[in-house]
């Protein structure tokens, strides 16, 4: 069969070290596709985040774990007030400290589950040699 009547008559090589190679292998093996299927799959199927998406995101959740140490320290604020106010006998009173707590606590949580849905949504980079 010559190559003109072929379906797919491009060849692209790809170099890989002992271990990238060895990963494919397995993965290809828990696939139960040929080896060119698997790679023509996973380069179709694949999604590409733009750098300049990932530098987007990436600040994103720098913002949010500076506002995650903001609410830290507050937490930290509140906790030396009131020791302070127990030292001068100006106690407020323990619903009062657990309404700020529960606030706290509350944007803490809120924080957290939006910076972590922001770093799941930054893929992973594997960085090779080129």
């Amino acid at each position: 069969m010559s190559k003109v009547n072929r379906t797919r008559n491009r060849a692209v090589t790809v170099r890989m070290s002992d271990l990238e190679y060895d990963s494919l292998k397995n993965k290809v093996s828990e696939s139960g596709l040929s080896q060119q299927s698997y790679i023509i799959s996973a380069a179709l199927d694949s999604s590409v985040t733009t750098a300049d998406t990932l530098d987007v995101l990436k600040n994103i959740s720098r913002t949010f774990a500076g506002v995650e140490q903001q609410l830290r320290g507050l937490g930290t604020n509140v906790n030396q007030m009131a020791h302070i106010a127990n030292g001068t006998g100006m106690t407020p009173s323990a619903s009062e400290l657990e309404h700020i707590s529960n606030q706290v606590a509350e944007y803490r949580k809120e924080c957290n589950s939006v910076w972590q849905l922001i770093r799941s949504s930054i893929p992973k980079q594997h960085h090779t040699e080129r």
